[in-house]
């Protein structure tokens, strides 16, 4: 693999556009978590994973960065690199582009091994474990994003002495 997972090109609902004429900002959510669902299905956890298994994924936590609006009749791919992963989490990082190669936003989530008779947070099977290994391995080469692991805050100016 010679960069981060790269989604197959999806489209804006018309109902996903607000009164100021672009995407709401809920769904630059639901095109990451699109994405996030083909990764997952290579993973094999699909709805097969949560039938056969009781096991299932949750966000434990998600931060989107919006840089540039979307509109309708926009298409847009994602990526999902992995930056951090146990047993029981993968910490990942996605961009939002347009199909014409802007970025219009980025994505940094915790996700969650959920045992489903719990819930509780459970270790991902060996199998599925291997599998997320493999797409980290390839992944650790890549350069660390830049906007990864920033957190929200209001940036003060700093006072200038006398």
């Amino acid at each position: 693999m010679s960069g981060p997972f790269l989604s197959a090109p999806m489209s804006l609902d018309p109902s996903w556009i607000d009164y100021n004429g672009h995407l709401n900002m809920a769904f630059y959510s639901v095109l990451f978590d699109r994405s996030v669902d083909q990764v997952w299905e290579g993973f094999g956890l699909g709805d097969a994973y949560r039938a056969e298994r009781n096991m299932t994924t949750f966000a434990g936590s998600f931060q989107v960065r919006y840089l540039r609006e979307l509109k309708l009749g926009d298409q847009v791919t994602s990526t999902f690199q992995i930056l951090d992963h146990d047993d029981k989490r993968i910490h990942s990082f996605q961009e939002l582009r347009h199909v014409d190669g802007w970025l219009a936003a980025t994505g940094e989530t915790l996700h969650l091994s959920i045992d489903a008779s719990g819930p509780r947070v459970a270790p991902f099977p060996e199998d599925i474990l291997a599998r997320i290994r493999a797409m980290a391995a390839d992944h650790a080469a890549l350069p660390w994003p830049e906007a990864a692991g920033q957190g929200i805050g209001i940036r003060r100016k700093q006072a200038r002495d006398g």
